[in-house]
Protein backbone atom coordinates (compact mmCIF):
# COMPACT_ATOMS: atom_id res chain seq x y z
CA UNK A 1 0.00 0.00 0.00
CA UNK A 2 1.31 3.44 -0.85
CA UNK A 3 1.68 5.85 2.03
CA UNK A 4 0.52 9.42 1.39
CA UNK A 5 3.18 12.06 1.86
CA UNK A 6 3.28 15.74 1.03
CA UNK A 7 4.48 16.60 -2.48
CA UNK A 8 7.60 18.64 -3.14
CA UNK A 9 7.06 22.36 -3.53
CA UNK A 10 7.26 23.49 -7.14
CA UNK A 11 9.13 26.20 -9.01
CA UNK A 12 6.60 28.79 -10.18
CA UNK A 13 7.02 29.70 -13.85
CA UNK A 14 4.76 32.20 -15.61
CA UNK A 15 4.80 32.76 -19.34
CA UNK A 16 3.22 35.67 -21.10
CA UNK A 17 2.97 36.92 -24.63
CA UNK A 18 1.93 40.24 -26.07
CA UNK A 19 2.31 42.46 -29.08
CA UNK A 20 3.51 45.64 -27.38
CA UNK A 21 6.84 44.89 -25.70
CA UNK A 22 6.54 48.23 -23.90
CA UNK A 23 3.87 46.66 -21.64
CA UNK A 24 6.22 43.88 -20.51
CA UNK A 25 7.97 45.81 -17.74
CA UNK A 26 4.66 46.67 -16.05
CA UNK A 27 3.36 43.10 -16.52
CA UNK A 28 6.48 41.77 -14.79
CA UNK A 29 6.08 44.30 -11.96
CA UNK A 30 2.43 43.29 -11.53
CA UNK A 31 3.35 39.59 -11.49
CA UNK A 32 6.05 40.28 -8.91
CA UNK A 33 3.57 42.22 -6.73
CA UNK A 34 1.16 39.27 -6.83
CA UNK A 35 3.58 36.33 -6.69
CA UNK A 36 6.77 37.50 -5.03
CA UNK A 37 10.38 38.18 -6.00
CA UNK A 38 11.61 37.12 -9.41
CA UNK A 39 14.47 34.68 -9.85
CA UNK A 40 14.92 34.56 -13.63
CA UNK A 41 13.48 36.14 -16.78
CA UNK A 42 13.90 34.66 -20.24
CA UNK A 43 15.06 36.46 -23.33
CA UNK A 44 12.33 37.47 -25.76
CA UNK A 45 11.11 34.61 -27.92
CA UNK A 46 8.98 35.05 -31.02
CA UNK A 47 5.47 33.70 -30.60
CA UNK A 48 4.89 32.65 -34.18
CA UNK A 49 3.70 29.07 -33.76
CA UNK A 50 0.00 29.79 -34.28
CA UNK A 51 -2.19 32.57 -35.65
CA UNK A 52 -4.93 31.79 -33.09
CA UNK A 53 -4.30 34.93 -30.99
CA UNK A 54 -3.56 37.40 -33.80
CA UNK A 55 -7.17 38.45 -34.40
CA UNK A 56 -7.56 39.47 -30.75
CA UNK A 57 -4.04 40.69 -29.98
CA UNK A 58 -2.48 41.64 -33.30
CA UNK A 59 0.92 40.62 -34.60
CA UNK A 60 3.78 39.97 -34.26
CA UNK A 61 3.55 38.50 -30.76
CA UNK A 62 6.47 38.02 -28.37
CA UNK A 63 6.85 35.63 -25.45
CA UNK A 64 8.72 36.01 -22.19
CA UNK A 65 9.01 33.63 -19.21
CA UNK A 66 9.28 34.75 -15.58
CA UNK A 67 10.49 32.46 -12.79
CA UNK A 68 9.92 33.21 -9.12
CA UNK A 69 12.30 32.71 -6.19
CA UNK A 70 9.82 31.19 -3.76
CA UNK A 71 8.73 27.62 -4.20
CA UNK A 72 4.96 27.09 -4.24
CA UNK A 73 2.62 24.33 -3.21
CA UNK A 74 1.30 22.43 -6.22
CA UNK A 75 -2.23 22.84 -4.88
CA UNK A 76 -2.00 26.61 -5.57
CA UNK A 77 -2.14 26.20 -9.36
CA UNK A 78 -5.84 27.07 -9.70
CA UNK A 79 -5.59 30.20 -7.54
CA UNK A 80 -2.48 31.32 -9.45
CA UNK A 81 -4.37 30.99 -12.75
CA UNK A 82 -7.20 33.11 -11.35
CA UNK A 83 -4.65 35.81 -10.40
CA UNK A 84 -3.23 35.84 -13.93
CA UNK A 85 -6.73 35.92 -15.44
CA UNK A 86 -7.46 39.01 -13.34
CA UNK A 87 -4.23 40.64 -14.56
CA UNK A 88 -5.18 39.89 -18.17
CA UNK A 89 -8.51 41.65 -17.57
CA UNK A 90 -6.71 44.71 -16.18
CA UNK A 91 -4.80 45.00 -19.46
CA UNK A 92 -7.81 44.61 -21.74
CA UNK A 93 -8.38 47.36 -24.23
CA UNK A 94 -11.69 47.68 -26.08
CA UNK A 95 -12.62 44.18 -24.88
CA UNK A 96 -9.46 42.58 -26.25
CA UNK A 97 -6.57 41.15 -24.30
CA UNK A 98 -3.25 42.89 -24.73
CA UNK A 99 -1.42 40.15 -22.84
CA UNK A 100 -1.95 36.43 -22.36
CA UNK A 101 -0.51 35.14 -19.06
CA UNK A 102 -0.11 31.45 -18.25
CA UNK A 103 1.15 30.22 -14.87
CA UNK A 104 2.67 26.83 -14.42
CA UNK A 105 5.06 24.95 -12.24
CA UNK A 106 8.15 22.89 -12.69
CA UNK A 107 9.11 19.77 -10.75
CA UNK A 108 12.07 17.45 -11.24
CA UNK A 109 9.96 15.17 -13.43
CA UNK A 110 7.54 17.48 -15.25
CA UNK A 111 6.35 20.91 -16.32
CA UNK A 112 2.65 21.70 -15.83
CA UNK A 113 0.60 24.65 -17.08
CA UNK A 114 -2.75 25.92 -15.80
CA UNK A 115 -5.67 26.36 -18.17
CA UNK A 116 -9.38 26.99 -18.03
CA UNK A 117 -9.99 24.61 -20.93
CA UNK A 118 -10.75 20.93 -20.39
CA UNK A 119 -9.27 18.25 -22.67
CA UNK A 120 -8.58 14.52 -22.49
CA UNK A 121 -5.13 14.82 -20.87
CA UNK A 122 -5.96 17.64 -18.45
CA UNK A 123 -6.80 17.07 -14.80
CA UNK A 124 -9.30 19.26 -12.98
CA UNK A 125 -7.66 21.01 -10.00
CA UNK A 126 -10.58 23.14 -8.79
CA UNK A 127 -11.98 26.64 -9.30
CA UNK A 128 -12.69 25.94 -12.99
CA UNK A 129 -8.99 25.27 -13.71
CA UNK A 130 -7.20 22.25 -15.20
CA UNK A 131 -3.58 21.14 -14.99
CA UNK A 132 -2.00 20.49 -18.39
CA UNK A 133 0.96 18.08 -18.33
CA UNK A 134 3.05 19.95 -20.89
CA UNK A 135 6.53 18.38 -20.72
CA UNK A 136 8.07 15.41 -18.92
CA UNK A 137 11.70 15.08 -17.87
CA UNK A 138 13.27 11.73 -18.75
CA UNK A 139 16.80 10.53 -19.40
CA UNK A 140 18.32 13.95 -18.74
CA UNK A 141 16.07 16.04 -20.98
CA UNK A 142 12.59 17.47 -21.31
CA UNK A 143 10.39 15.43 -23.63
CA UNK A 144 7.36 16.69 -25.49
CA UNK A 145 4.03 14.93 -25.54
CA UNK A 146 1.56 14.64 -28.43
CA UNK A 147 -0.38 17.64 -27.04
CA UNK A 148 2.56 19.88 -26.07
CA UNK A 149 2.00 23.37 -27.43
CA UNK A 150 4.50 24.10 -30.25
CA UNK A 151 6.03 27.07 -28.41
CA UNK A 152 6.78 24.85 -25.39
CA UNK A 153 8.27 22.20 -27.70
CA UNK A 154 10.64 24.77 -29.22
CA UNK A 155 14.34 24.19 -28.49
CA UNK A 156 14.74 27.72 -27.02
CA UNK A 157 11.95 27.07 -24.52
CA UNK A 158 13.35 23.64 -23.65
CA UNK A 159 16.80 25.19 -23.09
CA UNK A 160 15.35 27.87 -20.81
CA UNK A 161 13.26 25.39 -18.81
CA UNK A 162 16.35 23.20 -18.42
CA UNK A 163 18.14 26.18 -16.81
CA UNK A 164 15.12 26.70 -14.57
CA UNK A 165 15.13 23.03 -13.60
CA UNK A 166 18.82 23.18 -12.71
CA UNK A 167 18.17 26.24 -10.52
CA UNK A 168 15.18 24.53 -8.94
CA UNK A 169 17.18 21.41 -8.12
CA UNK A 170 19.69 23.65 -6.33
CA UNK A 171 16.82 25.39 -4.50
CA UNK A 172 15.53 22.02 -3.31
CA UNK A 173 18.98 21.10 -1.95
CA UNK A 174 19.20 24.43 -0.09
CA UNK A 175 15.72 23.92 1.33
CA UNK A 176 16.63 20.40 2.48
CA UNK A 177 19.87 21.57 4.15
CA UNK A 178 18.10 24.48 5.84
CA UNK A 179 15.41 22.10 7.15
CA UNK A 180 18.08 19.69 8.37
CA UNK A 181 19.94 22.50 10.18
CA UNK A 182 16.71 23.63 11.83
CA UNK A 183 16.18 20.12 13.20
CA UNK A 184 19.63 19.99 14.84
Amino acid sequence: MSQPKPPKPAKLVVGFFLKEKSLAEQVVLDLEAQMGPIDMVSAWMPFDFTSYYEKEMGEPLYRRMVVFKSLVEQTKLASLKKVTNDLEKQYQKDGHRQVNIDPGYLLPERFVLATGKNFTHRIYVGEGIYADLTLIYQKGDFRTLPWTYPDYADSRMIAFLTLVRNKYMGDLKKTASTSLRELT
